[in-house]
């Protein structure tokens, strides 16, 4: 079903692409809408820029019907790690922070730079049953982890999260979604995870310079964010002490074609469908699994979860990884392998060469 959107990328037909979790393809819809944007700008110069002002507003509808979100509780941005320090100096000292062992630096610099009390989880295959081990001490008041590791794809179970909330309910949950959104689904509102926040340049096919925060309003209770500017305010001079918690982290201005490029993205994903898209990339995780597994490249803590996300790091050395590049595949060296990553644009036969490949080099 899949295979009709692979031309709307054309670098697929020269190139087995295995690379979004470093950058997500940009897709022909998305170019001609960027061009025609950037035309209308050349010509229309400020008038066109103040009209745009309703774009981003309507962005800010699109991620939150695309999430399951409030639009007031939603932040826009240039990208997930300027939001986390935003949210983090807004943040009590004394709060005990969980993070997991060499999880993204953007997600665990922020808390580590700012003196919290952290403890740490280990990333294998008990992952949840670590996490809440060092919830039960009694004294971790945040977890804040990937939702998606980005070395080794181990992908939380968001049923777990809700569980943990449920029986934790003063434990606030953080998650980067930058390696989750876009290629499975999530329900934010009904999931226990209360500040979701994602760039959109990966799985999302977005393009770089976008990305968001999604907030629950019991979270808005932990925060006091201090950050603010004329665009908090909607350019509004009486409206300084009556600014919105979501808009405290968009003090100024934002630009309308990435953001605009954020809304178009989300437009083509939702007209494939995310459910389908996360049935087809279940299916690749499958795959890949069985096949990487049968050459002994996976390690035991993916190989021992039932529940996987479509990046694999493999077990390989720079002959192999030049061997693949050569052979046209696009991969990443990361951690001691090399990352291998699906999505919904890549097929079964995209998998079964890479196979081939390796098994010529082995």
């Amino acid at each position: 079903m899949m295979q009709k959107y692979r031309k709307s990328y054309p670098v697929l037909s020269h190139t087995i692409y295995a690379n979004t979790a470093a950058y997500g393809l940009l897709s022909e819809e998305l170019l001609e809408w960027r061009q025609n944007h950037d035309l209308d700008y050349l010509i229309g110069g400020s008038s066109m820029k103040i009209d745009s002002l309703g774009l981003i507003s309507g962005a800010r509808v699109m991620v939150g019907e695309f999430f399951k979100c409030n639009k007031d509780l939603v932040a826009l941005l240039p990208n997930f790690s300027l939001g986390l320090n935003i949210l983090l100096e807004g943040l009590g000292s004394k709060e005990h922070i969980l993070l997991l062992e060499n999880d993204y630096p953007s997600v665990n610099w922020p808390f580590e730079s700012r003196g919290f009390q952290i403890s740490y989880a280990k990333i294998d295959e008990n992952l949840e049953e670590n996490i809440i081990e060092k919830v039960k001490t009694g004294s971790v008041s945040v977890l804040a982890l990937s939702l998606v590791q980005w070395i080794n794809g181990i992908r939380v179970e968001l049923d777990f999260l809700k569980s943990l909330k449920e029986e934790f309910p003063h434990l606030l949950i953080i998650a980067d979604g930058t390696q989750f959104c876009g290629a499975f689904d999530i329900d934010f509102e009904n999931s226990g995870i209360d500040v979701l926040g994602a760039s959109g340049y990966k799985w999302l096919l977005a393009g770089t310079g976008n990305g968001f925060m999604l907030f629950k309003d019991l979270a808005k209770s932990r925060f006091k964010i201090k950050t603010t500017g004329f665009n908090s305010a909607n350019a509004v001079l009486t409206a300084k002490n009556t600014i919105p918690f979501n808009k405290h982290f968009e003090p100024g201005h934002l630009d309308s074609l990435n953001i605009g490029s954020l809304k178009r993205a989300l437009e083509i994903l939702k007209d494939i469908g995310m459910k389908e898209i996360t049935a087809h990339n279940e299916n690749l995780s499958a795959r890949a699994i069985k096949g990487f597994s049968e050459l002994g490249l996976l390690n035991n803590e993916v190989l021992h979860r039932h529940q996987h996300s479509t990046i694999f790091n493999i077990k390989g050395n720079d002959l192999l990884f030049n061997h693949l590049m050569e052979a046209n595949v696009v991969c990443s060296r990361r951690g001691k392998g090399i990352r291998i990553s699906f999505h919904y644009y890549n097929s079964f036969e995209d998998i079964d060469s890479i196979l081939e490949i390796i098994r010529k080099k082995l």
